[in-house]
């Protein structure tokens, strides 16, 4: 099994990234609350040309780039005591963070801070928008009916500030599911796909849910859409009906190299059936990536994560790793190192993929 190597710098966890992981804004990040420098100078709060507020928030930023993010939060902390507890940047960013890292309570709190800041209604849905994602995911796998209800009306008046607000509509589908009003969740699904674009990285995901609100609450893999080395789009959540197997590899690393004869058995002996293979490389060098593709014959779906961008949304450390994901889009098995038996794993799911009802097939980009 090999580590991760040194990686190059994150910016800051996008607002409406992945739908399992931080859909907090969506439409409501064409108007982020107040940031520092987007004011003329004569409107700019005093405490922007405080020396050791600008270092700390510099601090911060930078220690967010870097995926030291226990380290950020103390820095965003700090930016934001400086500036008396009103920096809507800070608390933002903040609120992010603390969402990625699981501190979901103290998320909540945070985001509660952004929305009393809120100088616009299209702030203020954006803000209670976080702070309902926050108190749903607070409840985990098994959720009390306060923090449910606690989270729909957060996001319910999120709506009410903002009506076309994505990701509001979205997390309210999800929690409304989870409430068993599958109606309910169905409708609000549906009004997410139409405030949305198609472009939108929680789209498809959504017209997925909008077909069985059930899923919402299953553990989906993160939704993602890249362009693959012969210059197809692939999009996880189009691979609807087929089963998915994802491999994180590099040519560099020994048990993935030990790994590849599998793979090469998988691709021949699963040809002509519902499974979708795609490798995912680690490698920074790109020809040598491909020179090692064409000499090994690896004719699937082939991906250089160079960035290491989708493999932090899968919190990859280590590869080899593996995911399989059934015919509905739930993540079925995650193994890291060699060794598996990952032919078998994927007999069984598709066994249950050939037995599904059909599923309407989402044609994006070149797929």
């Amino acid at each position: 099994m090999c580590s991760v190597p040194p990686r190059v710098a994150l910016a800051i966890l996008s607002i409406f990234q992945v739908c399992s992981a931080t859909p907090a804004r969506s439409q409501a990040n064409a108007a982020p609350a107040v940031q520092a420098g987007s004011l003329p100078a004569a409107q700019k709060p005093a405490y922007e040309s405080d020396p050791h507020y600008a270092a700390a928030l510099a601090e911060a930023n930078k220690l967010a780039l870097t995926e030291q993010l226990g380290a950020a939060i103390d820095d965003y902390k700090k930016a934001n005591k400086i500036a008396g507890g009103r920096c809507a940047l800070c608390l933002d960013r903040l609120a992010t963070l603390q969402i990625r890292v699981g501190n979901f309570k103290d998320a909540a709190a945070t985001a509660a801070q952004l929305v009393a800041l809120s100088g616009t209604p299209l702030e203020k849905s954006a803000a209670e928008t976080q702070r309902g994602q926050a108190l749903y995911m607070e409840g985990g796998d098994k959720p009390k009916p306060a923090q449910l209800q606690a989270a729909d009306e957060e996001l319910k008046a999120a709506l009410a500030d903002y009506p076309k607000n994505v990701a509001a509509h979205f997390f309210d589908g999800m929690v409304l599911a989870r409430m068993g009003q599958m109606d309910a969740a169905r409708e609000q699904f549906e009004s997410s796909i139409a405030a949305a674009k198609p472009t939108d990285p929680a789209y498809l995901r959504a017209k997925r849910f909008a077909e069985n609100p059930a899923l919402s609450f299953q553990k989906m893999a993160p939704s993602f859409t890249v362009t693959a080395l012969d210059g197809s789009k692939f999009t996880l959540d189009a691979m609807g009906g087929r089963v998915v197997l994802i491999d994180f590899w590099a040519t560099w690393c020994g048990p993935c190299n030990e790994e590849l004869p599998q793979m090469k058995k998988i691709a021949k002996d699963f040809a002509g059936q519902p499974l979708v293979m795609i490798s995912v490389s680690w490698d920074s060098d790109e020809s040598k990536w491909k020179d090692f593709i064409a000499k090994n014959q690896m004719t699937w779906v082939q991906y250089r994560d160079a960035d290491h961008e989708l493999s932090r949304r899968f919190a990859i450390d280590a590869i080899p790793h593996y995911f399989t994901i059934d015919s509905d889009g739930v993540l079925t098995a995650e193994m890291v190192g060699s060794g598996y038996d990952v032919e078998g794993r994927l007999r069984k799911l598709l066994a249950k993929a050939k037995t599904a009802e059909p599923v309407t097939m989402v044609k994006v980009g070149g797929n």
